[in-house]
């Protein structure tokens, strides 16, 4: 994913933790309120803390966009985020050249021009993450010794990152929060 320079030292940390990810599950809420999950492949974060994605204009998923989750994963280092936020479409031609890619080509196969290519621009508005201790032996020994201790040890940081929309009411905090 390309990642800019972001406005705030929330969604700076935020990008930190999410830039290498390849995937993200969307989870959307459908019209009879059952929760609905999709991969996506995530193609930018903007200076906003936005994230950006190409999606089918004929997709369910177009209509239940006013809340939503991404969660990403990255197994190898323990690191598991949850953002909170709001979709929105975007159908801005030169904007879908900037972010296209040749492995969009399988899901548009006229390319670029498709009439069904969008954005998906997912404005997150909190995040919650979960970041191990860095070796994956400590985490090992962790693990071990959470099983003889009978609770969780060395599990890692958990925290809450909130009002990450740049553009939401000034002076509300976006600084990192210990929820653990």
């Amino acid at each position: 994913m390309k990642t800019h320079t972001q406005t705030t030292p929330a969604l700076t940390q935020l990008c930190e933790l999410v830039e290498h990810m390849t995937v993200a599950m969307l989870t959307t809420a459908n019209d009879q309120g059952q929760f609905v999950s999709r991969p996506m492949a995530p193609l930018e974060m903007d200076t906003d803390g936005a994230i950006w994605f190409f999606t089918d204009l004929r997709s369910s998923k177009v209509e239940q966009l006013s809340k939503l989750n991404l969660s990403f994963s990255d197994m190898g280092k323990a690191t598991y985020v949850s953002i909170c936020g709001r979709g929105e479409i975007h159908a801005d031609q030169d904007r879908i050249d900037e972010l296209w890619t040749a492995f969009a080509r399988p899901w548009f196969p006229e390319g670029r021009t498709s009439n069904d290519l969008v954005l998906l621009k997912v404005v997150p508005d909190a995040a919650e993450y979960w970041d191990a201790p860095h070796s994956k032996m400590v985490r090992l020994f962790a693990v071990a010794a959470s099983v003889i201790a009978s609770k969780p040890i060395g599990m890692g940081e958990h925290n809450m990152l909130s009002n990450l929309d740049p553009h939401s009411s000034p002076g509300r905090s976006s600084m990192p929060r210990n929820t653990v």
